[in-house]
C-alpha cells in the first residue's frame, strides 16, 4: 500500500465508537468498542493502522475521566492529534516503510494531528442525536441543564421562590456530599435544581413559599386533600421534564425523592381530627408517596438533602453542635423508614454524606463575628 493512500487512512476518526461509549455508558464497552474498530482497520489497511486505531483508542479511554465542559473533548482531540503523531513517527521507524523525513511522513504525520480534531468534533456533533434518539443525558447535556439561566428554572424561581432557593441549596449539599463519596456530582446537582420543580403548579400549598401562616392554604382544607396536593407535585414534575426534554436520569430524581415516605405532618392531624369526629380509620398509604424509592446513589442523596434542608429551618440556635445531632438523627429516621433500601450506599458512605451535609450547613448558618461598637460620637464638635 502507498503511502499516499496510508495519509487518507490516518483520517478516519475510528476512535469515534470508542470515545462515544466511553462517555455514554462506561470503559468495558469503549475497550470492547476499540477492538472492534482496531480489527476493521486491520481488514481495511493492514496491521499499520490497526496499531494506530487502536493505540488512540486506549488514550482515549485513559484521557476520559470527567466531562466537566465542552471544551475538555476540544483538548482531548488536540492531545490526540499529538499522540496520533507521536505514533506515526513510530511506525514509520518500526516499519520503515519509508524514511520518517521524507514528504509523505510529514503529510502522515500531519493526518494523525488532524485524526484527533476530527474525532473530537465529530463527537460533539454527534452528541446531541444520541442524546435524542437514547433519551441519554450526556455530562454536557447536564452542564446545559445546571445553568441557572434555564426556561425552566426562570420560571420556578419567579412562580416560587421558596421553593427555588430551598432546590439551590439541595443541589449545593447533594454536590458535595456526591464528591465525597465518589457519586456523579454534576447529576446530584443538577436533579436538584429541578427535584420539586412540580410546585410551580399550586406554589402557595407549600410552606417555603408561604408568607406568614394566615396565607396557608392547607387551613380550609381536609388532611387528605392537603397530602393529594403534596403528593401530586411529584407526578407535575416529572410531567414538566418530560415537556422539556431534561432526560431520564433527572426524571428519575424527580419520581424518587421521596420515595414511598410519610407526609408525617398531615398524617398526624388527620389521626387527632379522627379522635375527635369518631370517624373510620385512617389509611396511611394516602399519606405516603408512591414512589418508587431512589434507585441509584446520586437520588439517595437528594432524597436525604431535600429532608435535610428543609428541616434545618426550624433549628433555633444552629450550633454546629445541634447541626450535628440534627443530621444523624434525620438520617437514621430515613434510613430505619427503608427509603434507602434500593440506591445502593453503604454505611460507611452514609457516614461520610453526613460529615459532608454537617460541614456545608455549617458554613450556612456559621455565626457572625460580633464586632465591637464604636462608642466614639458620629460628629466632631464644632469650634
Amino acid at each position: 500500500m502507498t503511502n499516499g493512500i496510508m495519509f487518507f487512512y490516518f483520517l478516519i476518526p475510528a476512535s469515534i465508537a470508542t470515545i462515544l461509549l466511553k462517555v455514554t455508558i462506561n470503559e468495558k464497552y469503549a475497550f470492547a468498542a476499540s477492538i472492534l474498530s482496531s480489527f476493521f482497520m486491520f481488514i481495511l489497511a493492514g496491521p499499520v493502522l490497526m496499531i494506530f486505531t487502536l493505540l488512540g483508542s486506549l488514550y482515549i479511554i485513559l484521557k476520559i475521566k470527567c466531562c466537566s465542559e465542552r471544551f475538555t473533548f476540544i483538548k482531548i482531540g488536540l492531545e490526540l492529534g499529538c499522540f496520533n503523531l507521536l505514533t506515526i513517527l513510530g511506525l514509520s521507524i518500526s516499519y520503515e516503510y519509508q524514511s520518517f523525513i521524507s514528504t509523505n511522513t510529514g503529510i502522515n504525520l500531519f493526518a494523525g494531528v488532524i485524526n484527533g480534531l476530527f474525532t473530537s468534533t465529530i463527537f460533539l456533533g454527534i452528541i446531541p442525536i444520541v442524546e435524542i434518539l437514547f433519551r441519554y443525558t450526556s455530562e454536557l447535556r447536564l452542564l446545559e441543564l445546571g445553568s441557572l439561566e434555564h426556561p425552566l428554572l426562570q420560571d420556578f424561581s419567579k412562580k416560587a421562590p421558596g421553593s427555588y432557593q430551598h432546590s439551590i441549596l439541595v443541589g449545593r449539599l447533594s454536590e458535595s456530599a456526591a464528591k465525597e463519596i465518589g457519586a456523579n456530582s454534576l447529576l446530584a446537582r443538577v436533579g436538584a435544581y429541578f427535584h420539586d420543580i412540580g410546585k410551580i403548579t399550586k406554589p402557595l400549598y407549600f410552606i417555603e413559599n408561604i408568607a406568614n401562616s394566615k396565607e396557608n392554604k392547607h387551613n380550609n382544607i381536609t388532611p387528605n386533600m392537603s397530602a393529594l396536593i403534596l403528593i401530586s407535585h411529584v407526578k407535575e414534575g416529572v410531567e414538566l421534564a418530560k415537556k422539556y426534554k431534561l432526560g431520564d436520569e433527572i426524571v428519575d430524581i424527580i419520581q424518587q425523592h421521596h420515595g414511598t415516605s410519610l407526609i408525617k405532618f398531615f398524617y398526624k392531624k388527620a389521626l387527632e381530627i379522627n379522635e375527635t369526629s369518631s370517624k373510620q380509620d385512617i389509611d396511611e398509604k394516602n399519606f405516603r408517596y408512591p414512589g418508587p424509592k431512589p434507585k441509584t446513589k446520586e437520588a439517595g442523596i437528594i432524597m436525604l438533602a431535600d429532608v435535610i434542608e428543609a428541616s434545618s429551618r426550624t433549628l433555633n440556635d444552629p450550633t454546629p453542635a445541634r447541626i450535628k445531632g440534627f443530621v444523624k438523627n434525620m438520617i437514621e429516621s430515613i434510613l430505619n423508614d427503608g427509603q434507602l433500601d434500593e440506591c445502593r450506599l453503604t454505611l460507611q458512605e452514609l457516614t461520610t454524606i453526613r460529615n459532608s451535609f454537617v460541614n456545608t450547613l455549617n458554613s450556612i448558618y456559621h455565626h457572625r463575628i460580633e464586632y465591637p461598637k464604636d462608642d466614639k460620637p458620629n460628629s466632631t464638635k464644632k469650634n
